[in-house]
């Protein structure tokens, strides 16, 4: 009873495929309204994300009066919470479709910001009622709006619009991909900056309400006009190659398949290292710089820098991901990674600081492009939504991981580098567990 009223609701005609935009009428082949409306939802997470988070750190530790280890442990439970949601999140999408599913993801990150932005007024009429308690209520609200802000901004924006774009590509998915990439890495290359300007014209309480009601209305609207879940559903099929039946099956692995291969365990912990390391980081980022005699402006400014050679790597990987085994360019993403992690770890040195850019731009393009095409290469597309969910769960988890060991390592031992050491051991796990996974050059066929 439960599956058929949710299938009503799905052929309501508000979220009929043809309604208000009918695909196969398009002009031009409706892959590339799919690539843009998955750019846009990529960027729309950004205050989802840590590099989004990351601006208004400082200005939550004066609101709130927490340390920066508690808010790094708030940020930490919060992110946990919410990666182990996404795996049923993953199963929403395969039942609900895109449409609905980013629509619904863009309003709750927008409802979230407007929690987060009246947040420390809260913990204030709260500590009214219960006196002395303010540092254990303000971590608890805080992770409870760092739960709702993990899930769906880096959680189910990002994993729907990725998800999406792979379902409407075979042949050119890297290249889609690459393509994406290039805007995307604009977009959060400049979102410190952005964000920091901002926060300085309005206040960041005032710069928080005004995303939630661009990514509320905007992204809702949009992905409600543009987004649909794949091209069969709208009668047409992958790449542009001609129209097909409407409703025709999609084939691939099951999630508990998929999950009992070494290639899926080894692409999830490629992505994951990345964001544990990257997402650490970037929370950091200001106190890093400040620990090596860098000021604000000169350490958020690396960001810009490596968003080029990001931008530019991306494009290049998703072109060599059609045509080359994908588990080869994991393994150079992990030798970039560790080369950027320690130009960070020795960030006063001007030659470190030029490796930090070029280490942490290449494994940077690489995880956006790659993140994209190496689950529907491997796993196919039927039961792609299930699947990513249980990856994103992995990503997310080890993204929690980061800023807290980065803050432990900080609060112990007086410095950020041995925590950066440390994050450079499970990149050479992967590159060795990658020698173990059978690949192809070119994807199979069209699943």
């Amino acid at each position: 009873m439960k599956g058929v009223s949710v299938q009503r609701f799905l052929n309501w005609r508000l979220f009929h495929p043809d309604f208000p935009i009918s695909p196969q009428k398009s002009p031009i082949f409706y892959g590339w309204v799919i690539l843009a409306t998955s750019i846009l939802g990529i960027v729309a997470s950004i205050p989802g994300q840590t590099i989004g988070v990351s601006v208004f750190t400082d200005h939550l530790l004066t609101a709130t009066g927490l340390s920066r280890l508690q808010l790094s442990n708030a940020y930490l439970i919060g992110t946990l919470v919410s990666g182990l949601l996404l795996p049923l999140g993953g199963k929403l999408l395969d039942r609900l479709g895109a449409r609905l599913v980013i629509v619904l993801a863009a309003w709750g990150l927008g409802i979230t910001l407007l929690y987060l932005s009246a947040c420390d007024r809260l913990v204030e009429r709260v500590v009214d009622l219960m006196p002395g308690r303010h540092q254990g209520l303000a971590m608890l609200l805080l992770g409870l709006g760092f739960i709702s802000l993990r899930f769906c901004g880096q959680g189910m924006l990002t994993m729907t619009s990725r998800a999406t774009l792979g379902k409407w590509f075979d042949r050119r998915r890297g290249q889609m991909s690459g393509i994406a990439g290039i805007f995307v890495s604009f977009g959060f290359a400049i979102a410190p900056l952005g964000l920091s300007y901002w926060i300085g014209l309005w206040g960041w309480r005032q710069a928080w309400v005004s995303l939630a009601i661009v990514i509320a209305v905007g992204m809702g609207l949009g992905g409600w006009l543009l987004v649909r879940d794949n091209p069969e559903a709208c009668g047409l099929a992958m790449d542009g190659g001609g129209s097909t039946a409407v409703g025709e099956p999609l084939q691939g692995h099951t999630r508990r398949e998929a999950l009992s291969t070494l290639a899926f365990w080894g692409l999830s912990l490629a992505f994951g290292s990345q964001a544990m390391s990257i997402t650490g980081i970037t929370f950091h980022i200001v106190a890093i710089g400040a620990e090596a005699g860098l000021s604000e402006i000169q350490t958020v400014s690396i960001f810009l820098p490596i968003a080029v050679v990001s931008t530019s790597v991306g494009y290049l990987i998703g072109l060599a991901s059609d045509r080359a085994p994908i588990s080869r360019l994991i393994v150079g993403m992990m030798l970039a990674q560790i080369t950027g992690i320690l130009g960070m770890a020795h960030l006063a040195l001007e030659v470190s600081r030029w490796l930090a850019v070029v280490g942490l731009g290449i494994s940077g393009g690489c995880f956006g492009t790659l993140s994209t095409v190496a689950l529907p290469r491997f796993f196919g597309r039927a039961h792609l939504g299930a699947i990513a969910g249980v990856q994103m769960m992995i990503i997310v988890i080890a993204s929690a991981l980061g800023p807290s060991l980065l803050a432990a390592f900080r609060q112990g031992w007086g410095s950020y580098a041995p925590g950066l050491y440390l994050c450079c051991a499970l990149p050479l796990l992967v590159v060795g567990m990658m020698q173990f996974i059978e690949d192809h050059a070119r994807p199979p066929a069209n699943r």
